[in-house]
């Protein structure tokens, strides 16, 4: 989506700056984004359409911004800290910025499994990681889980991303917390050995090279394919390529990225901070990431958008995402001696 799209928003309650080095308690909040939607500026304007509270936002790569706060200390004047993946929200939770949170709404509007044990960080969306194939190609037999995917009968099938993406590094995470160790590592070692290239490029190329039969299957997340089936007709005529499977619909489920966020301890605004964590779990924020950005809501009950319905419904893995963030370390040292590259 082209930043066009959105008229006048940029000028509008979100300042693309540096906050102000004077700003206490008060009629602002700055945000250190690493998300880089356009539709989440209008989920800014609308939450200070609701408060009059005038929104400062930071963007960055979410390990650039976790530095910048540590760099900031004790005068950053970063009051929340927002990324995607549980991966990153433990790499903010490791280095030491961010503080507890106690709030009636988060608890209440947000599974456990989306709020860290501690309040350090709150999910806020979800996408899921599935599998896809080559319709023309044919239903993979047999594949209806992640152990599968190591499986020798798709050797020379699979196309998917480095082991250095946070979402790779993030699912071995899980398979090591639900499977062990040593299951994770032979599961590794087996990918390597269906792959039908070296890793490279991102979701996207992935549906791509699928969808044109250069692999079989792939591995990608759903917020990435529903914008091709809500796309143009090119995209969609591509999408109409693919096949979709919900792993582990048996077992523990499907794994699901976290977007997130969690206030940074030498917060200036604390209150409004926690007063926009609060807002990005109403229905109407919720609707942002749902219809803007084809993520799941985080606050149950709630539909994500009509494309990212058609994926099908399915069983999410409900393990805790600070779980996944502790397994971290332990994934990049079994994808380098998998020589998943």
């Amino acid at each position: 989506m082209k930043k066009a799209l959105l008229g006048g928003l940029l000028a509008l309650a979100v300042t693309a700056c540096a906050p102000s080095a004077d700003t206490g308690e008060g009629g602002e909040v700055n945000l250190y984004s690493s998300r880089h939607y356009d539709t989440d500026l209008a989920l800014y304007e609308d939450f200070t359409e609701q408060t009059g509270i005038k929104v400062n936002l930071i963007e960055a790569d979410a390990d650039a911004l976790i530095e910048r706060i540590q760099s900031e200390g004790e005068f950053s004047q970063a009051d929340l800290l927002i990324t995607v993946d549980a991966g990153r929200l433990w790499r903010a939770e490791e280095a030491g910025v961010l503080a507890p949170v106690e709030s009636e709404i988060l608890a209440e509007r947000l599974p456990d499994y989306l709020r860290h044990p501690e309040g350090l960080w709150f999910g806020l969306s979800t996408r899921a990681r599935v599998i896809i194939y080559n319709k023309e190609a044919g239903e993979p037999a047999g594949l209806t889980s992640y152990a599968d995917l190591a499986d020798p009968a798709y050797r020379g099938d699979i196309c998917i991303r480095s082991s250095s993406n946070i979402y790779n590094i993030s699912l071995l995470s899980s398979i090591i917390a639900n499977r062990g160790a040593e299951a994770a590592e032979d599961w590794a070692e087996g990918v390597v050995a269906n792959f039908a290239r070296d890793p490279q490029g991102n979701d996207t190329a992935q549906i791509e090279s699928v969808a044109a039969g250069e692999c079989r299957i792939a591995v990608v997340n759903t917020y990435y394919l529903a914008r091709f089936a809500g796309g143009d007709d090119d995209e969609k005529a591509l999408f109409d390529k693919l096949g979709v499977i919900f792993p582990d619909q048996d077992a523990a489920g499907t794994h699901i990225n976290v977007s997130g966020a969690g206030l940074v301890k030498t917060s200036p605004n604390k209150a409004n901070a926690i007063a926009f964590l609060e807002y990005l779990t109403s229905d109407s924020a919720q609707r942002y990431f749902a219809d803007g950005n084809h993520e799941y809501p985080a606050v149950v009950g709630l539909q994500a958008n009509s494309a990212v319905e058609s994926l099908g419904k399915f069983k999410p893995d409900t393990l805790n995402a600070a779980e996944i963030g502790r397994n971290q370390a332990q994934a990049v040292q079994i994808f380098d001696r998998a020589g998943w590259n």
